[in-house]
């Protein structure tokens, strides 16, 4: 079984494969200040009998503090062969942008989870902190994308400058037409964000134009089941897609990997840094 560690800048989401099956997935909340033994502690209590069973792990860190602790608590493991994805590890992937040291790690493992899983053309929008639109070639280049703040930063923001309005629960209203302020706030949200992800992607299909062939628009990310059934554009949700990058970047490297520090010859690079 492989475990895969992915670290957003709001939760920590753990998934455990047997070959190509998503067995048992977890989350935690991402504290910044978290030291290597209690991230092994709290991963080892979350996993249970599955932690017997463990032949490798790969991981992702969006959060720089996180990152140093999570290769110190791999470097502690030196029995389970270990990637650490960043500058070095082998993707696959290539980065078509100005400048591929940018892209986050989390971007990258999705773009190769996205183009093995549909094998077309795709538009990943993964519902984060941030939400990242991701464009994926249909050779399965990374081409770039947009990022906006995620619904929670903006329900935050909201909170926080208006003093008559406050957080709300993220669910659907009973019409666009809010009927109360909570409903107002919601349909505002929903609604509206569904709107500014439809209107980013539509951008993006123009751009891409016939030639990019067919193009999968794929849904991901924590929040993103907020989005079904209200999105116009998005015609796939896949929420494992992140662990499953990291999955397939495992076994990418795994082979040529003789100690866990995460690290191979491979020309692909990526900073680990993003925005989620």
């Amino acid at each position: 079984m492989i475990l895969c560690i992915d670290v957003g800048n709001t939760q920590i989401a753990l998934g455990v494969y047997a070959g190509d099956r998503l067995v048992r997935d977890w989350r935690m909340r991402t504290d910044p200040a978290i030291t290597a033994d209690e991230l092994d502690i709290a991963i080892v209590a979350m996993l249970g009998a599955y932690a017997a069973d463990l032949e490798g792990i790969a991981a992702l860190s969006t959060v720089p503090t996180v990152l140093r602790e999570l290769r110190l608590m791999l470097e502690r493991r030196p029995g389970t062969p270990s990637v650490v994805v960043g500058p070095g590890v082998r993707t696959g992937v290539p980065l078509l942008v100005d400048n591929p040291r940018e892209v986050g790690a989390d971007r990258v493992v999705n773009t190769l989870a996205a183009h093995h899983r549909f094998d077309t053309a795709c538009v990943v929008v993964d519902f984060g902190t941030a939400t990242n639109i991701d464009v994926v070639s249909a050779r399965g280049e990374f081409l770039g994308g947009a990022i906006a703040p995620g619904m929670e930063i903006s329900m935050d923001a909201l909170a926080v400058r208006a003093a008559a309005l406050r957080h709300v629960e993220l669910l659907p209203p009973r019409s666009v037409i809010g009927k109360n302020t909570v409903e107002a706030l919601q349909s505002g949200i929903l609604y509206g964000y569904a709107g500014q992800v439809d209107g980013l992607v539509r951008r993006i299909l123009g751009e891409l134009g016939p030639a990019a062939g067919p193009v999968t628009v794929l849904g991901t990310g924590g929040l993103a089941p907020m989005m079904e059934g209200i999105s116009d554009t998005i015609t796939e949700y896949v929420p494992d897609l992140t662990l499953d990058g990291l999955r397939l970047t495992y076994l990418r490297n795994v082979r040529s990997t003789s100690v866990n520090t995460g690290q191979s010859k491979a020309p692909e690079a990526v900073s680990g840094r993003s925005d989620r």
